[in-house]
């Protein structure tokens, strides 16, 4: 549904996004993370045809937004970080009043009435939209967005803003509106891209440098060389026993798990399995090894480590 080819955008000399590529396909959700001035807004308005590229294409369903960016904007709705709704207008005159400008085919109220449905916006539709929650409006501009059943919907930072509760009810409504739709969710919110996405796609600095799902990345990021164990006995002599392992290179004491057993951080050498080595010498020496395992990075962790540079996890702090 949306395919990216070397897009680029350049202001002057700084170049806001650096011939980036990806596609989503169709029924998926796909997180588009990044820290502040990344990138994410301007990809996004590129996509949406707000703003040119100055090199590289942006395809809708196979359409072109620059070449044809009226045939392609027929299938894309678009939430902007700031809902665009109109205060003095009720929910319901403000959603007629969308379907005409995007002159649609479908029969109005039935449509309307499916959307706020969608959107559980019907218990608001004779009411002022400035008289509304945040929460509210914030619905009210997805229904804006699903006016003419688009294929593809491109939200920006839709949960920014809302308290706890409105943010699990409008993730709870993107995975939902994800079984009809292909969603793009850009985002700087970490948990946010986890709860929904089905796959992400990280920029750094306008480059592209990570496009996987979550669970892939940290699959990929972590290192087998990299353990996490928990041991019963005195920390200090469980460390020094561990380093005398051959290829171990770094032991972390990380903290006392429960009394008498502590959690510990190990790096081998490169390429080095030591996992057998390791509950040997804990067994010879009776100090009972209660677990083992691969010391994989949270998603903040990933995200530190692919926008800053920085090796976070474990024996690295």
């Amino acid at each position: 549904m949306i395919e990216v080819k070397n897009l680029t955008k350049q202001y002057g000399s700084k170049l806001a996004v650096n011939n980036i590529s990806f596609s989503v396909g169709e029924g998926e959700i796909l997180g588009f993370l990044g820290p502040n001035g990344a990138g994410k807004s301007t990809t996004m308005n590129m996509l949406t045809g707000y703003i040119s590229s100055t090199s590289g294409t942006a395809c809708i369903n196979g359409i072109d937004i620059l070449e044809d960016p009226i045939a392609a904007k027929m299938h894309i709705g678009y939430l902007p970080e700031k809902p665009p709704v109109y205060g003095d207008m009720t929910v319901m005159e403000y959603l007629r009043f969308v379907y005409s400008l995007k002159k649609s085919k479908l029969p109005r109220e039935s449509h309307l009435a499916e959307i706020c449905e969608l959107v559980g916006i019907n218990e608001v539709r004779k009411r002022l939209i400035r008289n509304l929650s945040k929460g509210y409006q914030q619905r009210v501009g997805f229904a804006q967005a699903l006016v003419g059943n688009p294929g593809v919907l491109i939200l920006d930072e839709p949960t920014v803003g809302l308290d706890p509760k409105q943010i699990i009810e409008i993730r709870t409504l993107i995975k939902k509106l994800g079984k009809n739709h292909t969603v793009i969710l850009s985002s700087h919110i970490l948990p946010e891209i986890q709860a929904v996405c089905d796959r992400i796609v990280v920029i750094s600095r306008g480059s592209i440098v990570a496009n996987d799902s979550t669970d892939a990345l940290a699959k990929n990021m972590s290192s087998d060389h990299k353990l996490v164990i928990r041991a019963e006995g005195g920390s200090e002599d469980v460390k020094k026993l561990l380093s005398s392992i051959p290829g171990m290179d770094r032991v972390f004491v990380n903290r006392e798990a429960e009394p008498g057993v502590y959690e510990y951080y190990l790096e081998a050498a490169q390429g080095k399995d030591l996992r057998r080595e390791i509950s040997k010498k804990l067994s010879s020496r009776n100090y009972p090894l209660l677990m083992m395992k691969s010391n994989e990075l949270s998603l903040e962790e990933i995200f530190l480590k692919l926008t800053t540079g920085d090796n976070y996890g474990g024996v690295d702090k």
